[in-house]
């Protein structure tokens, strides 16, 4: 797949083709796709391998779309960002002389990179890792999630296209869980907004 290629016709296609939605949380889809059959892989990095990879033993979708909460002091609340570059922020072997993010011996980059950008929305990097992040100091990457890495990795190794979606629903700050609360609700409705389109001109069927 051309990473770098953000043509909305390719997108499009893809749908065409039969996409799987993949979201972390019910709360975080909040019925808006129902009728599409999203996955819900459950939070954390265990869980969306394992769930992802269970669902393609049997189905092979032309598009693997993820669609989800993350926190940011970069981008603003309430905004959607493209994922298209992924680190495991909490891989750290440095103590056996490894670089930060690397998995040892994997033959993988700290950073991978893989994904479709969609024009307008703003491109980030994610940074994936099993808490819930609510003091993000870093400039390594921008948006904090929980499971987008390993569903972005799956689909590389298995040559699946991949589109990363992510609302901003905290500052990943003090005030993080309060926010997330609050806002994690309204990423369904933003979500529809941006995908609708493609999913109801791409019959895509219920």
């Amino acid at each position: 797949m051309n990473n770098g290629n953000d043509g909305l016709d390719i997108i499009s296609g893809l749908m065409r083709q039969g996409p799987l939605l993949v979201f972390a949380l019910q709360s975080e889809a909040a019925g808006e796709f129902d009728q599409y059959n999203p996955l819900i892989v459950g939070i954390g990095k265990v869980n969306a391998a394992y769930h992802l990879t269970r669902y393609l033993q049997q189905n092979r979708p032309a598009l693997i779309l993820n669609l989800g909460s993350a926190g940011s002091h970069t981008f603003a609340r309430g905004e959607v960002v493209c994922c298209t570059q992924f680190i495991q922020r909490d891989m750290d072997v440095r103590g056996l002389g490894f670089r930060l993010y690397e998995t040892p011996l994997s033959g993988e980059e700290p950073v991978l990179q893989y994904g479709l950008s969609v024009p307008g929305l703003p491109q980030g990097i994610c940074g994936t890792g099993d808490s819930f992040e609510m003091d993000h100091k870093t400039d390594d990457y921008n948006v904090i999630d929980m499971e987008a890495y390993p569903l972005a990795l799956i689909a590389r190794k298995e040559g699946i296209p991949f589109l990363c979606l992510k609302y901003i629903s905290d500052g990943a700050d003090g005030n993080a869980a309060e926010d997330w609360q609050v806002l994690v609700h309204h990423a369904a409705v933003a979500f529809k907004k941006i995908i609708g389109n493609w999913l109801e001109n791409a019959g895509v069927p219920a």
